[in-house]
């Protein structure tokens, strides 16, 4: 028998979970919590085999209440529910340990059998969820920009001249255009709205 805790603020929704899996001969659900805090609790108390974790929840999200269950019990697997599927959702939570991400919108079937997966020790996925860890990790790299080109950039999305850069980190104005070029070269652009714009993209500024 597997073993199952149910944390979801929704009451509704937890009633709904319990009816689909307790229908199942194999799966019971031992106890629900309606908060990220009360599932750790719940978690500590019960020691599931499974816990169903939704991300947003109050007092705690769900992915920070992943960490703190498995950092105090390492033998439970924690399956994200949820009905977000955003990459910094997804890369937080399996990042945070989480043996599965699925989504709200899962067959009664689909869940039950995710729910065996996991207990065997697999990662179980969402199409749409396994598709984006796919794209993420066959991305490349953002840039590498120095301290000083950085510096620079942000200098330029103030909408400073290389003058006034120059005075601002005491350096000269032949130097700034050296960063500025070399960002540039990195970045694959060709002038200054493009280099911030594409720098703010990365995440770099």
């Amino acid at each position: 028998m597997i073993r199952i805790l149910l944390v979801d603020d929704h009451p509704v929704v937890r009633m709904g979970l319990r009816g689909m899996l307790d229908a199942e001969a194999d799966l019971t659900v031992i106890g629900e919590a309606s908060s990220g805090s009360a599932g750790v609790t719940q978690a500590l108390a019960l020691q599931p085999d499974i816990v169903l974790m939704d991300l947003r929840m109050p007092d705690g999200d769900g992915v920070e209440a992943t960490g703190r269950i498995l950092a105090a019990t390492p033998g439970v697997k924690v399956m994200v529910l949820t009905t977000y599927e955003s990459d910094r959702d997804i890369l937080r939570a399996i990042e945070a340990g989480a043996s599965g991400y699925l989504l709200k919108d899962a067959t009664p079937a689909e869940l039950a059998d995710a729910v065996r997966a996991a207990a065997r020790g697999e990662t179980v996925l969402a199409p749409s969820v396994a598709s984006t860890l796919v794209r993420q990790v066959r991305a490349p790299a953002p840039p590498a920009l120095s301290a000083r080109e950085t510096e620079v950039l942000r200098q330029v999305a103030a909408g400073l001249t290389n003058a006034e850069i120059g005075k601002r980190l005491f350096i000269s104005e032949a130097t700034v255009k050296t960063h500025l070029l070399r960002a540039f070269n990195k970045l694959d652009v060709a002038d200054r709205t493009a280099a911030v714009t594409t720098a703010m993209r990365h995440g770099l500024l």
